[in-house]
C-alpha cells in the first residue's frame, strides 16, 4: 500500500515508517467513514491506551527511583489521560490526516479533544503491532518528551482534587450543574458551575461539558486554596 504524501509526512513526525502501513491507514479512521472494507481505529485505541499505560508506568519508575505509589500515580493518570494525548496529537499535527465522515468534518472532529486522543492512541497500537514494543516505547518517549520529567509533583486533574479538597473538610462532594448551551450543533459551548455545600462557586466554558467542569474545578479550587 502506498501512502499519500500527508501520511508519509506524518510518520516522519512520528519517526516511524511503517512495514504495513496499513495499521497507520486503520490508525487515522474513525468510526464515521468506517465500513465493512474499511475497518475504524476503535480496536487499536483500546490497544494503545494499554502500551502507553505500560511506557509511562516503566518511565516513572526509572525517572524517580524513590516516588511512593501514592506519588507515582497522579503523574501517571497526568501522563495517559485524554488531554495529554490530545495535547500530543497537535503537537504532529494528527489531525489533519485524520480520515473522517463528512458530518464529523463539519462538526469541526479535527480539533475535538476525544477524537484526537483517541487517534493517538490507535497510532501507538498501530507502530507496536507493526515493529513491537521497543518502537512504540522510542515513540512514545520521544513524543512525550519533557512531560515525563516534569510532570507536576501532585498531577491530580482538578475534578479529583477538588473533591478531595472538601472531602478532608467533611462536605459533600461537589455538584456540577450545566448553566448554559450555546453556539450551533456543530460547534457547542457549555457553561458550567461547581457548587459547594458551603456555598463557593465557580464557572468556566468549553467546548466540552468535561473540560467545562475541569475548568471550572481548577477555578474553585486555586480560590480555595489561596484563601487559605
Amino acid at each position: 500500500m502506498k501512502l499519500s504524501a500527508d501520511i508519509k509526512a506524518l510518520e516522519d513526525r512520528i519517526g516511524h515508517e511503517f512495514a504495513r502501513p496499513e495499521l497507520l491507514i486503520r490508525a487515522l479512521t474513525h468510526a464515521s467513514i468506517s465500513s465493512s472494507t474499511r475497518p475504524d481505529n476503535q480496536r487499536l485505541e483500546f490497544l494503545g491506551d494499554r502500551v502507553l499505560g505500560l511506557v509511562m508506568a516503566t518511565a516513572l519508575l526509572e525517572h524517580d527511583k524513590l516516588a511512593s505509589e501514592g506519588q507515582l500515580a497522579p503523574r501517571f493518570n497526568a501522563l495517559v489521560r485524554k488531554e495529554a494525548c490530545a495535547d500530543v496529537a497537535r503537537e504532529i499535527d494528527l489531525g489533519s490526516v485524520l480520515k473522517l465522515g463528512r458530518s464529523e468534518m463539519m462538526s469541526g472532529g479535527r480539533r475535538k479533544l476525544a477524537l484526537l486522543g483517541d487517534a493517538m492512541e490507535a497510532v501507538i497500537a498501530a507502530v507496536y503491532r507493526d515493529a513491537g514494543f521497543e518502537a512504540a516505547q522510542a515513540m512514545i518517549l520521544r513524543l512525550w518528551g519533557s512531560r515525563i520529567g516534569t510532570v507536576e509533583e501532585d498531577a491530580r486533574d482538578p475534578k479529583t482534587a477538588l473533591q478531595e479538597f472538601v472531602q478532608a473538610k467533611r462536605q459533600k462532594p461537589p455538584a456540577y450543574v450545566l448553566v448554559s448551551r450555546d453556539g450551533p450543533d456543530h460547534q457547542p459551548m457549555f457553561t458550567i458551575a461547581v457548587r459547594l455545600e458551603s456555598g463557593a462557586e465557580a464557572r468556566a466554558t468549553a467546548g466540552s461539558k468535561r473540560q467545562a467542569e475541569q475548568a471550572a474545578a481548577k477555578t474553585l479550587l486555586e480560590t480555595l486554596e489561596n484563601s487559605k
